[in-house]
């Protein structure tokens, strides 16, 4: 693949069906539970990524057999009912948040062992202490590099009781305590605060569907303590499977194309009339103001088009619950007719890149007028200001999202002529969590062209 990658822009309306991976989120919440339940589970319609197999590989240096088929979308795991094989491994976790999270979690709630855990630079910065916080307030034994990775872990499993949760920058630190909390000697009851409710709900939900017994009261933002009972074993699903749904953040790059370019895309194995238990799927609101238009019959998948231009009067939205999308529809704010405001998006800051300040440095190198505060981005169009004879080099930062973001925006064809004015720099990026992402984009690229193949 060149690097920089250039986009090639549609000349024509959309016009195509694809198929996503599955959710990375829901694959590695899948993975862990899995390995807690007593006998083998089988994950269908897996996530084949760089962060899925950071914790695939981590669990067979745990100790578990795990057997891997990417063509199948399938992954195999032998569960050791709430115990680590291995009671000594090294761990290493790149920039996988989930990750890192999770088995630091794993790895504490182990009976006995030694375990070692590091990632990249980056990793070494994003927030680990209000996880290792509450885990040495469960009775673990941490050392870290002031509340930082690397960290070494002396595992005697953990106590139980009330603790406080300092979630706010991360809510995989509260959903890895959650599922952890029934290896628990005793019941755990965690305090919370601030935290994003549906990463948490979809840890909930997913801890039922391996045999959790339902919270008493639902999750919502006014909850500030939840309990979850020790000794309660995982049981693999009824069937001994479980499958994987569609990402619905790599959705959101497809579904937003018609705006862009016109016509329609249909998604396959996505639909928007079912239950999600990915808090993502909110952003198809937010393309709805926009202009798009969803159709989903629960059994051909859905089609996504543009009904309406977008709106010529200012717009504002909180992504604060749905926040890795927010660089989906910033990355097109120069195609809109009015000014732009995205908050709730702080945490972000603290993920794969400062993500506030790297979308505002990016969008002003293409000419937009952009304001940056601690929580928010306000974007005045310039559509005019993209003009240029130059092929514009988008930094990603390591970022797989800022690579998928703007090639959205590179397919719009700028100059009329589908010759390219953007390219993607370190496009491999994409790799993190949807390795096939500009195949895919050609795929639908060449398909809406062809009229044989429409």
């Amino acid at each position: 693949m060149l690097d920089p990658y250039p986009i090639l822009p549609f000349t024509q309306s959309a016009s195509a069906s694809l198929r996503l991976p599955g959710s990375k989120s829901i694959t590695n919440r899948a993975l862990v539970l899995a390995a807690m339940c007593e006998g083998e589970t089988l994950l269908e319609g897996a996530l084949f990524s760089q962060d899925t197999e950071i914790m695939v590989d981590s669990l067979r240096r745990l100790g578990f057999s795990v057997e891997a088929d990417p063509t199948a979308e399938t992954i195999r795991i032998q569960g050791q009912g709430g115990r680590i094989p291995n009671q000594t491994a090294d761990l290493f976790v790149g920039n996988a948040g989930t990750a890192a999270r999770f088995l630091t979690a794993l790895c504490a709630a182990s009976p006995k062992g030694v375990y070692h855990l590091d990632g990249v630079p980056q990793m070494r910065t994003r927030p680990m202490a209000g996880l290792l916080d509450a885990l040495t307030s469960l009775g673990a034994e941490i050392e870290s590099d002031g509340g930082h990775f690397p960290i070494r872990i002396q595992a005697s499993g953990l106590a139980g009781g009330d603790v406080a949760v300092e979630a706010g920058a991360s809510s995989q630190m509260l959903s890895a305590l959650l599922m952890v909390a029934p290896l628990a000697r005793r019941d755990c009851r965690f305090q919370i605060g601030s935290v994003r409710i549906p990463f948490v709900q979809m840890t909930l939900q997913m801890m039922e569907q391996f045999g959790q017994p339902r919270p008493s009261a639902p999750l919502q933002s006014s909850t500030r303590e939840l309990s979850i009972a020790a000794a309660s074993p995982y049981r693999r699903p009824p069937d001994g499977s479980y499958r994987i749904e569609a990402d619905v953040t790599a959705a959101s790059y497809f579904a937003t194309l018609p705006l862009v370019v016109g016509g329609e895309i249909t998604i396959e194995n996505f639909s928007h009339t079912g239950h999600s238990l990915q808090g993502d799927a909110a952003y198809f609101e937010v393309l709805q103001t926009l202009g798009g238009s969803l159709n989903s019959d629960g059994r051909h998948g859905t089609r996504f088009t543009r009904s309406a231009p977008p709106p010529a009067t200012p717009l504002a939205f909180d992504f604060s619950g749905f926040s890795d999308t927010f660089l989906t529809l910033a990355a097109i704010s120069p195609l809109l007719r009015a000014p732009l405001r995205i908050h709730g998006i702080a945490h972000t800051r603290k993920q794969e890149t400062d993500r506030v300040s790297a979308m505002a440095n990016e969008l002003g190198k293409l000419g937009q007028t952009v304001e940056e505060s601690e929580d928010a981005l306000a974007i005045q169009p310039r559509r005019d200001h993209l003009g240029s004879e130059d092929l514009h080099g988008i930094d990603t930062y390591h970022d797989h999202r800022f690579a998928m973001s703007f090639a959205l925006l590179g397919l719009h064809d700028l100059r009329g002529d589908g010759r390219p004015w953007l390219a993607i720099r370190n496009p491999q990026c994409c790799a993190k969590t949807f390795p096939g992402f500009f195949q895919v984009l050609a795929g639908v690229h060449q398909r809406s062209h062809s009229p044989t193949q429409r």
